[in-house]
């Protein structure tokens, strides 16, 4: 029997229309976009069409789009690009404790360089106060970053207002988007972010291409050295067929939002309710009363852990809320940042859904996930 994917905040399928546009630059449209030829030409064109699509579905100019290899690497441009340069008297950097860690890691690096990194602590339901991030902004804050979506619970945090504590003090704010664009409407002229990392992946484009958005006048200092492509902040010839394809799906995400995100959030909702009906108590939903992203359901199932609850279903394909690691379960930091104790996160699962997720999907993965629960609580 065909599985149920259930795992599109992890990783999104390639839709057709995006390989189909991404084929030719594998096989007859092979120039380098730097050569000056008709085969250069058109490559160089291609991307340059791909950077208007993206500019189109973010709000900004064409020439603040720059292209990398992902959002781990739009989030390392970010930060280090920021603090690693010559931060002068400002050398200190605020994230949040619910980031990625392209983010949080990449904050650790810069500690061992002498940056100063303050992290901002959420609340139960995993949202930052805009106030707590004006109190940790010192006078020698560079940078904050928080991330707009949250990669386990869907959480969307206030940007617009934490921009607005930013700039009032003269501080440089960064967003990692990666989880809600192409699912939401997100606009940096709406936000007012200074920089934003995009993951192709998460929207139906392949692994391996992303971009960062890089306001006008915005200080940053290229992380890769070389030729000076991207407006010198990414140096190496351009992927083009991989841009084509984030070039595609950018276009893919504007033309049906008012309908996608509807049908998903009434299908993520019906989820919840089928399990809550049949589990009652047994069964917690995380951020019940924060704004969240239409596809993502983060909950957890008591007396079991949530891995272990997943590897009794082979047919279905999602997520946890905690890591593996050397033969021992860790919560997640998300959750743990939420105070969520360490017995309850431990049965954290994440059901996030996408484009192709069907009513049938949703009534076939809540009667796995009820009987493989009752299965191991008997």
């Amino acid at each position: 029997m065909k599985s149920i994917y259930l795992d599109y905040n992890a990783t999104t399928p390639v839709v057709p229309s995006v390989l189909e546009a991404m084929r030719p630059f594998l096989a007859e449209h092979y120039g380098n976009p730097s050569s000056s030829h008709a085969l250069g030409r058109a490559c160089h064109e291609a991307v340059s069409d791909a950077r208007d699509h993206v500019s189109v579905l973010l709000g900004c100019d064409p020439e603040e789009i720059v292209f990398t290899s992902g959002g781990t690497e739009s989030n390392n441009l970010a930060l280090l690009g920021t603090l690693m340069g010559d931060p002068g008297e400002r050398g200190h950097l605020v994230i949040s404790a619910v980031e990625h860690p392209s983010v949080s890691v990449a904050a650790q690096y810069l500690q061992q360089w002498g940056r100063r990194v303050t992290i901002v602590p959420c609340d139960g339901q995993g949202v930052i106060d805009p106030d707590a991030v004006a109190r940790a902004i010192e006078p020698d804050t560079r940078l904050v970053s928080v991330m707009h979506a949250n990669n386990e619970t869907g959480v969307i945090e206030p940007i617009r207002e934490i921009c607005r504590v930013c700039h009032e003090r003269d501080v440089l704010m960064h967003t990692d988007a990666a989880q809600s664009v192409g699912k939401i409407p997100v606009r940096v002229d709406e936000l007012g972010v200074d920089l934003l990392t995009v993951a192709g992946h998460k929207m139906y484009a392949p692994k391996g291409i992303g971009a960062l958005y890089v306001r006008n006048g915005t200080p940053l200092t290229p992380t890769m050295h070389g030729a000076g492509q991207e407006s010198g902040l990414r140096a190496g010839t351009e992927n083009v067929s991989m841009i084509v394809a984030l070039g595609k799906a950018a276009t893919l995400a504007r033309q049906s939002p008012d309908e996608v995100a509807p049908r998903l959030e009434a299908l993520r909702d019906s989820l919840w309710q089928t399990l809550s009906a049949e589990l009652g108590d047994e069964i917690s939903l995380n951020s019940a009363t924060a704004a969240r992203l239409p596809s993502t359901l983060s909950v957890n199932f008591a007396g079991v852990e949530g891995h272990v609850l997943l590897a009794s279903i082979p047919e279905l394909a999602a997520s946890t809320g905690a890591a593996c690691h050397s033969g021992s379960t860790l919560i997640s930091a998300t959750l743990a940042a939420m105070g969520l104790p360490a017995g309850v996160a431990q049965g954290a699962v994440r059901l996030s859904l996408g484009w192709h997720t069907t009513e049938a999907d949703i009534e076939r993965a809540a009667s796995l996930l009820i009987d493989a629960w009752q299965r191991m609580n008997r």
